[in-house]
């Protein structure tokens, strides 16, 4: 090759590759608000554990690619508010909030302002995020993620419709789940965010994962709406448990002996 001739650069076309997986997440996000409003429960559900398992694949496709970009990261951010904010909080509103307003239009007017309260966390958690993703350990994420909120709040209502029970009757309970989900996101409690830590060996992720992995496939196959919920419970429940036992553990450390 004639050296005074330019090399050849990489056409731009490459960055289309992970904003394609990042724009299959927000159709699911949308799917899943048009199903709910049509009592699709079921199917507004797994749209957004889909959402969830695309949200996972963009950042490493972009990674194996070396594709990153600003622009990838914000369109990121603004699709992760649709398909974990806006999408689980009106699921929800349409399962059971919704039917708050029997109860009294002062209740009405809570259950469609607690969706609004999950929507709003979950922009906070995401800005949060984005502006603290370069100085904090990434073996952590400080809040609870909102996929993992979303996965909660859709394993809940996925879960009880399979079961045959009726938003309304669990309206209470949904409003419960609603509230929490939003205030662990907007927390200061640490999630493990199943990395090893940062640099190139940032995904790896500790060799007790993988028999648990399995597992967790295995029950999915057998019962997927449960065993999501299971594993959404057990992880959102996770950040409150680790706090008290560090604050106990510390303050047993500090005592010291008698």
């Amino acid at each position: 090759m004639d050296p005074s001739t330019p090399t050849p650069t990489r056409g731009r076309g490459i960055y289309l590759l992970p904003n394609l997986f990042t724009t299959g997440g927000l159709f699911a996000g949308f799917f899943a608000i048009i199903a709910a409003s049509q009592g699709r429960f079921t199917a507004a559900c797994v749209a957004i554990f889909v959402a969830a398992i695309l949200d996972g694949i963009d950042g490493r496709v972009a990674r194996l690619t070396n594709t990153q970009s600003e622009f990838g990261v914000q369109y990121d951010s603004l699709a992760d508010l649709i398909s974990f904010g806006m999408a689980p909080a009106l699921v929800m509103y349409h399962w059971a909030l919704l039917s708050m307003k029997f109860d009294g239009n002062t209740l009405g007017k809570i259950g469609w302002l607690a969706a609004f309260l999950y929507a709003a966390c979950a922009a906070l958690r995401l800005a949060r995020f984005n502006s603290q993703v370069a100085t904090v350990d990434k073996r952590w994420f400080i809040g609870l993620a909102s996929p993992a909120a979303a996965g909660l709040m859709a394993s809940f209502v996925w879960t009880c419709h399979e079961l045959g029970f009726a938003g309304e009757d669990l309206r209470y309970a949904a409003l419960a789940v609603t509230v929490v989900a939003a205030l662990l996101m907007v927390s200061r409690l640490r999630y493990n965010s199943f990395k090893g830590g940062s640099g190139p060996k940032s995904d790896r992720v500790p060799f007790i994962a993988l028999p648990i992995a399995v597992g967790i496939l295995i029950a999915l196959w057998v019962d997927p709406p449960k065993t999501l919920l299971a594993a959404a419970t057990i992880y959102a429940l996770s950040g409150p448990v680790l706090w008290f036992w560090r604050r106990h553990e510390g303050g047993a450390g500090a005592k010291g002996p008698a």
